[in-house]
């Protein structure tokens, strides 16, 4: 380097980068190339960046400002108290699902035995989350993508997490004839032709993961129907959709004979989280 090319540093990175993406975003991306903290960064501002680490972060920046998501630049995603792998198989987590992990606990009594099934785990936010909070209970996660519960088992490796299985199926099919004491599910529910779909970071995110008929609805109409067959009487259902869907979800596991059905909304104050109990053939819960 010369001193009209001086060497890149962090700092000197950063800058530039800002003017292009997110500064946080340029952060992590940084971080991740170099393998340091955000702290690390601030306190060695002015440190030597190899020619070659500051050509993937100035490559990783490009992606980002084409609308790669930073998730999948990065490999990772934070979740609950987890910190998961994630790829273009897998829908990224968000926080708004977090908020049906705490209603889901809100129902398992620590120390209990439970029986618990996350439909359609993707990289295993859900299950993982439930399985590190509640290390009595036996998880069962499913997904129709075989690519997307390689991730989840990687991760639950990686976070020693021996208290959950995997099984590959569409929804319910993989676990016919068994019944659990929590169902939790993040399924697609965007309508097939909304815009939003070919728009910032969902345009690299799975299809399969995001969009589920003309009216979103569809994998939310097999999940409720399907739950009388695989509740324990006194089992919940736990569902993840639009903010809103609230009045056809519940309308959805109305008829499926759910009851004490309600709809919880997220930090924003929009409906995210429908939840309804199974209350057995005739209402045997508590006969």
């Amino acid at each position: 380097m010369t001193a009209s090319n001086p060497a890149p540093t962090p700092e000197t990175l950063l800058r530039a980068a800002r003017s292009r993406i997110e500064p946080a975003e340029a952060l992590l991306l940084l971080a991740h190339v170099l393998g340091k903290s955000a702290a690390w960064l601030y306190a060695h501002g002015d440190a030597r960046v190899e020619d070659g680490d500051a050509r993937r972060f100035k490559d990783l920046v490009a992606r980002r400002q084409a609308g790669e998501p930073v998730a999948y630049l990065t490999g990772r995603r934070g979740f609950w108290s987890l910190d998961l792998a994630v790829g273009p198989g897998t829908l990224i987590p968000r926080p708004e699902t977090e908020r049906l992990v705490e209603l889901a606990l809100d129902r398992l009594p620590p120390g209990r035995p439970a029986r618990l099934l996350d439909l359609g785990t993707g990289s295993g936010a859900i299950a993982l989350a439930l399985a590190r909070e509640r290390p009595a209970a036996q998880v069962t996660a499913t997904d129709a993508s075989a690519e997307a519960l390689e991730v989840a088992r990687r991760n639950a490796v990686e976070h020693d997490l021996a208290n959950v299985r995997f099984v590959h199926g569409d929804w319910y099919v993989p676990v016919a004839g068994e019944r659990f004491d929590l169902i939790a599910s993040n399924p697609p529910y965007i309508a097939a032709g909304d815009a939003h779909l070919a728009q910032g970071d969902l345009r690299f995110e799975p299809a399969s993961a995001l969009a589920s008929g003309e009216d979103g609805l569809d994998a939310l109409r097999v999940i409720a129907a399907g739950a009388p067959a695989h509740l324990a009487p006194g089992g919940w259902l736990l569902v993840e959709h639009g903010y809103a869907q609230g009045a056809a979800v519940r309308a959805l596991f109305a008829r499926a004979g759910l009851e004490a059905v309600e709809t919880v909304r997220d930090l924003e104050g929009r409906d995210r989280v429908t939840v309804g109990l199974w209350p057995g053939p005739e209402g045997t819960v508590g006969t």
